[in-house]
């Protein structure tokens, strides 16, 4: 029978491949279905994936992919930058066994590459971190960070990122050169300019302003500006003229009445 470790394994895999987006709707009874196994196994599965933040759940919606807001994307990435350039900071070598490992990794992010699976492309780029830590003995590291790989992949579905499959994997060949060549530092400072480039790819504001739109939207529209040096009588003389007209509002009025909105 299938485990609640096999139905949350199966949704991590599905989140790192791009195929549950953000705020994917997860039915217990829909999941219990789909691998014949009863509702409780289902509900310990995404108890287990809620604790781990890849899924909320509502009293009244259900279950539900996570949705990151702009700070948790920007401490998500905190997290991963502060893990990864750990691991790396505290080697002293790597043996020809990882390497190798590592290098198989790479030639699977370049056939993905290379064909039309999307699904498989982006699992494996995003694998590769969790292969790396595994590669170098810490499989605790690991799986934190395929939770966080997870949420990152997620974050750059929502904040449509404009970062290119291409260099991930380029970065990641790099990577894997510095560490065959022993250079630690190097491979610690690459780890460190690709999650960095990572983030800078997406489309997350500074300060957000949850007013910003209702404020453009509700902003005076200015159909015409005053010349700079009229004279002020003739500005007044419009005026008194407007006021004797009805009470319909003028054309040119552009207070920012919301009555008239609505």
């Amino acid at each position: 029978m299938t485990s609640a470790t096999d139905i949350s394994n199966r949704i991590i895999e599905a989140v790192m491949a791009q195929k549950l987006a953000p705020g994917s709707r997860l039915g217990e009874q829909q999941l219990a279905m789909l691998f014949d196994c009863s509702r409780t196994i289902v509900r310990e599965a995404l108890t287990r994936l809620s604790t781990r933040g890849i899924v909320t759940v509502s009293a009244r919606r259900g279950w539900y992919v996570i949705e990151p807001s702009e700070d948790e994307a920007r401490e998500a990435f905190e997290a991963r930058r502060v893990i990864e350039l750990g691991l790396l900071h505290q080697l002293k070598s790597v043996d020809k066994a990882a390497v190798r490992q590592l290098k198989n990794h790479l030639q699977r992010e370049k056939a993905a590459l290379a064909g039309t699976d999307v699904g498989a492309r982006s699992f494996l780029l995003g694998d590769f971190h969790v292969c790396l830590a595994e590669c170098l003995g810490n499989s605790l590291l690991a799986d934190t960070l395929r939770d966080f790989t997870a949420r990152t992949t997620l974050i750059a579905m929502l904040y449509q990122s404009s970062h290119d499959a291409a260099q991930s994997c380029a970065d990641h060949v790099r990577i894997v050169e510095a560490l065959e060549a022993g250079d630690i530092a190097r491979a610690e400072a690459l780890m460190s300019e690709h999650i960095g480039t990572v983030q800078d790819a997406l489309r997350l504001q500074a300060a957000h302003d949850p007013l910003a739109e209702l404020r453009d939207a509700l902003a005076p529209v200015r159909k015409s500006a005053a010349a700079p040096d009229a004279p002020a009588k003739a500005r007044a003389a419009r005026g008194k003229a407007a006021a004797k007209k009805p009470v319909s509002t003028p054309p040119d009025d552009t207070s920012p009445y919301l009555g008239a909105l609505l």
